[in-house]
């Protein structure tokens, strides 16, 4: 016997129909963007001046890489934003989790007025101004935990992380272990842990995207260069317009093309999503299962 599937009607025709265009249009703005920046940086330097360059790469060139890759700055960039985001992120991850589990407990007593006092934080603020004098008044500025320490936790990641505890750990999963002798910190290493990966990898993607593109506190809490991240290197190309003398190899020929500084932009642009983009693939199951928490159930 054949089973025939319920035949929808013109309107859902139409309404699918409406979809797909819409959600093709959306991808073609995202797309192409992208697509012209990758083309761009392969290009020679006078097709992206000229404005030759569209989807695929004109006159094949490796010269903005080439220039990229022997800058000093670049590099010392690249291994500050590395260092600014692993660090960061273990800190962000290790204090989320440390606070988070314990207000998921029933027993935790307290637990609703921590939890109004965070909530509270993510209303009001000091503003900048008061977050500088903060900083400075603790010893930080000029130095890298001036990038870490203040933004060590995120309320919304523990609002996520709570509500991921309440609703896979049961008490009775503790109960169970408690009778077996088992103490907090086992508990937390031995159970809780190992379950909590789908959410603890959101909240390592989360907060090491957060670390990576960071530039703001970078540019008002930092001073000397060779504690710059990369998007300040990256921000000083794309709107400053300065090179540093070091991306040029040879500095009489490549002054002499007018399009080097756009297609140091277009390389730089690349080298500085790149890493980024390679993480997320070996996240991206643990994350989809990982954004669904909270969602309505029934």
């Amino acid at each position: 016997m054949s089973v025939r599937g319920i035949r929808e009607s013109a309107g859902d025709r139409l309404f699918l129909l409406g979809v797909y265009t819409f959600l093709v249009f959306v991808l073609l703005a995202v797309l192409l963007p992208l697509l012209h920046i990758v083309s761009s940086s392969f290009s020679s330097p006078q097709a992206v001046v000229s404005g030759k360059v569209w989807i695929l790469p004109v006159e094949f060139s490796l010269e903005g890489y080439k220039a990229v890759f022997d800058s000093k700055s670049i590099w010392s960039g690249f291994a500050n934003s590395v260092y600014y985001t692993v660090v960061g992120t273990f800190v962000n991850v290790l204090l989320t989790v440390l606070i988070a589990y314990p207000l998921s407990r029933r027993t935790f007593y307290g637990r609703n007025l921590i939890m109004m006092l965070l909530v509270f934080t993510m209303l009001f603020d000091g503003g900048i101004i008061p977050f500088y004098l903060l900083v400075k008044d603790l010893g930080m500025i000029d130095s890298r935990w001036a990038l870490i320490v203040p933004g060590a936790l995120a309320v919304f990641q523990v609002i996520i992380a709570k509500t991921f505890f309440q609703s896979s750990l049961p008490e009775e999963i503790w109960e169970a272990a408690s009778l077996d002798g088992c103490s907090d910190i086992r508990f937390m290493t031995s159970v809780v842990l190992p379950l909590s990966k789908p959410i603890l990898a959101v909240m390592t993607l989360m907060y090491a995207v957060g670390h990576w593109n960071a530039y703001f506190d970078a540019l008002i809490f930092l001073k000397s260069q060779e504690l710059f991240p990369l998007q300040i290197v990256l921000r000083n190309i794309l709107i400053l317009n300065t090179v540093d003398p070091t991306m040029l190899s040879n500095a009489d020929q490549m002054l002499a093309q007018t399009g080097l500084k756009d297609l140091l932009k277009y390389s730089l642009i690349v080298v500085a999503s790149l890493p980024i983009l390679m993480i997320y693939p070996f996240v991206q199951k643990h994350f989809v299962k990982g954004v669904m928490i909270g969602s309505l159930k029934g």
